[in-house]
């Protein structure tokens, strides 16, 4: 392979509420890494990760990224971080370099030269809602979110949602900022309301910390709970006392047990050992973002964003979820439910 490697900046939280997903996103993106340069790497270059840590402040790590891009020292963005960050680095990179967003968020995204994998709330939120008022007749929520783009915009659409589909209905919400820990004043308001389900739109340690409030003060027996983001880090961290009737609706769960799921988790296991960081959702689709990058440079075969654009419409590439495909610059992908169980999750069901 040519001396200069293909760089790509790995954009992913190393400290914040979020920190505790990075660990998995770190090690999925090196397994996707390995194995692209085990099939050849890309354009005959080795592959290689830059790590950005993205938790902090949005414009300082564009900044970092942008200088990367001007001096020839990243040749695409990959990673999962919050929307916040997205916002502003989608404006400065994605007309430069290929951009692949991981992470599930609001919808609506439509920057040239921006893909995504992650989940939105017309395919993640609106079938899981429905399941819940069907399976269990949970009907009304109460959010509770982060106050930033994500979660306020994400009930935005269930709002919208709901005035089609009367069997659901959103009494309140309620929004904190990243790095809460206290939770009383919430908990007192979900408490004293006629909610029968709380629709949990918190990142990481936030969503712990809401966890163990909730069951302190009883509202495990009175409310369901149904998270898109509860990965399986968190679900360790919360543990089976704070994680009861706690459902979760995601693209990726560690105890899914089909064939890819499986081989992945195999994979991983063994390219870092059974003491390595929880396999997750988060660290799931950095390892997609990559595999979604190769795909989309060798369909080119270039890294010239105006032609990755040209061919993308209907990139495939083989993951842990079997064969997806981009449509609109967003990867299709099916949906499950599921519910936890102790220190794992058990799927119950596709949307």
């Amino acid at each position: 392979m040519p001396e200069r490697p293909f760089t790509v900046a790995l954009v992913v939280p190393l400290q914040g509420s979020e920190q505790m997903y990075g660990p998995s996103c770190t090690l999925s993106a090196r397994l996707a890494a390995e194995e692209i340069n085990d099939a050849g790497g890309l354009l005959g270059r080795e592959v290689r990760l830059r790590i950005v840590d993205s938790a902090a402040d949005p414009h300082t790590v564009a900044d970092e990224v942008d200088r990367l891009i001007t001096a020839g020292r990243a040749d695409a963005v990959v990673g999962w971080h919050l929307s916040a960050l997205r916002e502003v680095l989608a404006g400065r990179v994605a007309g430069r370099v290929p951009y692949i967003y991981t992470a599930l968020y609001e919808g609506g995204e439509t920057t040239p030269g921006l893909f995504l994998t992650g989940e939105t709330p017309a395919a993640q939120l609106y079938p899981a809602l429905e399941w819940m008022a069907r399976e269990i007749s949970v009907r009304r929520w109460f959010v509770v979110g982060n106050d930033y783009s994500w979660p306020r915009h994400s009930a935005a659409a269930v709002r919208r949602y709901t005035r089609d589909h009367r069997e659901v209905r959103i009494d309140h919400e309620a929004y904190v900022d990243l790095g809460s820990t206290d939770f009383d004043e919430v908990s007192r308001r979900i408490e004293h309301s006629a909610c029968d389900g709380v629709l949990m739109l918190l990142v990481g340690r936030d969503g712990v910390e809401f966890n163990r409030w909730f069951t302190d003060r009883g509202l495990d027996v009175q409310c369901a709970r149904l998270t898109p983001l509860m990965d399986e880090t968190m679900l360790l961290e919360s543990g089976a006392r704070d994680s009861r009737d706690v459902f979760s609706t995601a693209g990726f769960f560690e105890a899914l047990t089909t064939e890819d799921g499986l081989r992945y988790g195999a994979r991983y296991t063994e390219r870092f050992g059974p003491d390595a960081p929880v396999l997750n959702s988060p660290g799931e689709s950095c390892y997609e973002g990559m595999q979604l990058l190769a795909g989309l440079v060798r369909r080119a075969g270039s890294a010239r964003i105006g032609r990755i654009c040209e061919v993308a419409e209907g990139t495939r590439y083989h993951g842990p979820r079997g064969e997806v495909a981009l449509t609109g610059r967003h990867v299709e992908q099916q949906i499950y439910m599921a519910t936890a169980d102790g220190s794992s999750y058990d799927v119950l069901a596709s949307l």
